[in-house]
C-alpha cells in the first residue's frame, strides 16, 4: 500500500473508532473526550487487538492542526475586549496558581528523589491547565456563557503565555545550568510587543477589507479567507518564536471583532470538531499500560498533588481578585488537569538530556487521567460550594463574599482615567514606531540601497522613516493634553499642575529618544548632533496640526472597526 493510502487508512481508523466510542460515551452519558481518548488508546501502538495506525508522526501533525483550530475557535468566541474585562482577575488568578503549583511540583519531585532539573521540569509542566480540554468540556456542558467562563478562559490564555516564557527559561537553564532573568524579561517584552502589534494591524486592516469586499464574499470564500488568515498568523507566530496555538488564538480574537465573527465561527466549527477529535485521539494513543504499571506510585502522587494544588491555589487566586467563593470554586474545579504544554515541556527535557526517559510517559498518564476527571470536577464545583457554605461560620462566608470596588474621589478618578488613556495610547504609538523602524531598516532600506547606493540612500531612508513616524511622535507628546480630565486637573492647580507638566516632559523625552533611535539606524553621529536634530524634528511635529489629523484618521478607523460588531 502506498504512503498516501496509508495516511487515508490511518485517518479512517481514527475517525471510525472515535465515532464509535463517542456514540457509546454519549449513550452512557459520559463526556465525549472520554470516548476520544479510549479510541486512541485502543488503536494506538501499545494495543494490538484493534487495527492500529501505521504513522504516528502523521497523527501528531494532524493533532497539531487540531490544537490550532481549537484555539482559533476560542479566539472567535472570546475576543480581546472580553478578555480585557477580566484581564487583571485572570492575571492574578493565573499568577497565583502558577507560582503555588510550581513550588508544589518541585517539592513533589524532590520528595520522590528526582534530580533538581527533573523536579523543575515537573513543576513547570504541572503548573499549566489544558485549554483544549476545558474548551471541549464547556462546549459539551453548555457552560461557555456562564458568568465565570470568561475568567476561566482568560486565566488559561495567561497560562499559555506563561508557558511560552517558561519554555524559554527552562531551555536556557538546561543548556547554561543557570537562571537567565534578562532573557526571560526580553522574551516577555517581545511577546507583549508582537501581540499588541498583531492586534493593532489586524483590527485596522481586516474588518475594513471584509467590509469593502462584503458583496463579493460567499460562504466558501469567507471560509477560505478565515482559515488562510488563521494559518498565516500561525506561521508568523512560529517564525518569531511563539507557539502556533498563540497565533491561532490571536487571529481568532481579531476576527471576533468583525461583524462576520459568528458567521465565521459557524463555518469553521466542523473543521474544528474534526481536527479536535484527532487531537484527543492522539492523546489516547500515547497511553502505555506497561509504563503506567511500572510508575503507578509517582503517577498517583502527582495526580493527587496537581488536583489539590490547582484547587487550593486556583481558588486562592480568584478570591484575591474579590470575585467570591462561588466563582473561585467554579473556576478552580475547571482547571484540575495539565495542558498540552506539558507534553512540549516534557519532550524538551528529554531532548536536552536533562530528564530521564520515564518523565514523558508519566506525564501522558497524568494528562489522560486528569482529562478523564475534568468534567466530573467541573460538576463538583457547585455541590462543594453548597457543602462549604453549610459548614463554614457565617463570618467566614461573609469575608469570602464578592467584594465591591470602593468609589474614589473625583480627582483620583480623573487621574485614573487620564493615566490609563495616556499610557495605553503611548504604548500603542511606541509599538507602531518600533515596528516602522524595523520594517524600514530591515526590509525597505536594503532595496533602497540597490537603487540609491551610498550616503544618499541612507539620507532617503532616514527622511522616509522620520516622515512615517512623525505623526505618532506628535501624538505621544500631545495625547490627552486637551482632554476633560487633563484640563480639570490643571484648573484645580497645585500639585496637580506639577504632575501634569511632568507627564508632558516624560513623553517629550520619550519622543526624543525614539527620534534619535530612528536617526541612529542610518547615521552613527555624535549624541549631541543627533539630539539637536531630534529636538528640532519633535518640535516641528508638535507644531504641525496636519499630523494630528493623520493620527485622528488612523484612530477613527481603528475604533470604528473595533466597535463595529457592538454597533
Amino acid at each position: 500500500m502506498s504512503e498516501e493510502m496509508n495516511l487515508v487508512r490511518d485517518l479512517a481508523v481514527i475517525l471510525i473508532s472515535a465515532g464509535l466510542f463517542t456514540i457509546i460515551s454519549k449513550a452512557l452519558r459520559q463526556p465525549l473526550i472520554l470516548g476520544y481518548i479510549i479510541a486512541g488508546f485502543l488503536v494506538g501502538p501499545n494495543i494490538n487487538f484493534f487495527p492500529g495506525i501505521s504513522s504516528v508522526e502523521a497523527v501528531e501533525q494532524w493533532s497539531e492542526i487540531g490544537i490550532i483550530f481549537l484555539m482559533f475557535g476560542l479566539g472567535l468566541e472570546f475576543s480581546f475586549k472580553k478578555l480585557l474585562k477580566v484581564g487583571s482577575s485572570a492575571l492574578v488568578t493565573a499568577g497565583t496558581k502558577f507560582l503555588g503549583v510550581f513550588v508544589l511540583g518541585f517539592v513533589i519531585g524532590t520528595a520522590m528523589g528526582w534530580t533538581t532539573m527533573e523536579s523543575i521540569f515537573l513543576a513547570g509542566l504541572l503548573s499549566m491547565s489544558s485549554t483544549t480540554v476545558v474548551i471541549k468540556s464547556y462546549e459539551e456542558m453548555n457552560m461557555k456563557n456562564d458568568s465565570h467562563a470568561g475568567l476561566v478562559f482568560g486565566t488559561l490564555v495567561v497560562e499559555d503565555l506563561i508557558a511560552i516564557l517558561l519554555m524559554v527559561l527552562l531551555s536556557t537553564m538546561a543548556v547554561s545550568k543557570k537562571f537567565d532573568g534578562a532573557e526571560m524579561l526580553f522574551n516577555l517584552g517581545k511577546l507583549a510587543f508582537f501581540i499588541v502589534l498583531w492586534f493593532l494591524v489586524g483590527i485596522y486592516l481586516i474588518p475594513s477589507v471584509l467590509s469593502k469586499a462584503k458583496k463579493y464574499i460567499s460562504d466558501e470564500i469567507l471560509l477560505v479567507v478565515s482559515v488562510g488568515l488563521c494559518l498565516g498568523m500561525v506561521s508568523l507566530a512560529s517564525a518569531v518564536g511563539f507557539s502556533s496555538a498563540l497565533g491561532a488564538f490571536v487571529m481568532g480574537s481579531i476576527l471576533a471583532e468583525t461583524v462576520e465573527s459568528e458567521h465565521i465561527e459557524h463555518l469553521v466549527s466542523p473543521i474544528k470538531d474534526l481536527f479536535g477529535a484527532i487531537f484527543f485521539v492522539s492523546v489516547g494513543m500515547m497511553v502505555d499500560p506497561l509504563m503506567i504499571a511500572e510508575y503507578w506510585l509517582p503517577i498517583i502522587v502527582i495526580i493527587t498533588g496537581i488536583v489539590i494544588g490547582q484547587l487550593v491555589f486556583g481558588t486562592l487566586g480568584v478570591i484575591l481578585t474579590g470575585k467570591g467563593l462561588k466563582v473561585a470554586l467554579q473556576s478552580s474545579f475547571s482547571l484540575t488537569q495539565i495542558g498540552e504544554f506539558a507534553f512540549i515541556i516534557a519532550g524538551l527535557g528529554t531532548s536536552l538530556g536533562v530528564t530521564s526517559d520515564f518523565l514523558y510517559p508519566v506525564v501522558v498518564a497524568v494528562s489522560v487521567i486528569t482529562t478523564f476527571i475534568t468534567p466530573y470536577m467541573i460538576r463538583l464545583a457547585l455541590p462543594t460550594y453548597d457543602f462549604l457554605t453549610g459548614l463554614l461560620p457565617a463570618r467566614v462566608i461573609k469575608a469570602l463574599a464578592p467584594k465591591e470596588v470602593a468609589i474614589s474621589s473625583r480627582e483620583t478618578q480623573h487621574w485614573h482615567y487620564l493615566l490609563k488613556r495616556m499610557c495605553t495610547k503611548v504604548i500603542i504609538y511606541v509599538i507602531v514606531i518600533v515596528a516602522m523602524n524595523t520594517i524600514v531598516a530591515e526590509i525597505i532600506a536594503p532595496r533602497i540601497y540597490e537603487l540609491i547606493p551610498g550616503v544618499w540612500g541612507k539620507i532617503f531612508c532616514t527622511l522616509l522613516l522620520l516622515a512615517i513616524i512623525a505623526p505618532f511622535l506628535r501624538a505621544i507628546v500631545m495625547t490627552q493634553n486637551r482632554s476633560v480630565a487633563f484640563l480639570t486637573l490643571w484648573v484645580i492647580g497645585g500639585l496637580h499642575k506639577v504632575k501634569l507638566v511632568a507627564t508632558v516632559a516624560i513623553r517629550f523625552m520619550l519622543a526624543l529618544y525614539l527620534t534619535m533611535s530612528a536617526v541612529w539606524l542610518f547615521f552613527q553621529w555624535s549624541i549631541i548632533v543627533i539630539l539637536a536634530i531630534a529636538t528640532a524634528l519633535v518640535v516641528i511635529a508638535i507644531m504641525r496640526k496636519d499630523m494630528k489629523q493623520q493620527t485622528d484618521y488612523f484612530e477613527r478607523i481603528f475604533l470604528n472597526n473595533l466597535n463595529e460588531r457592538d454597533q
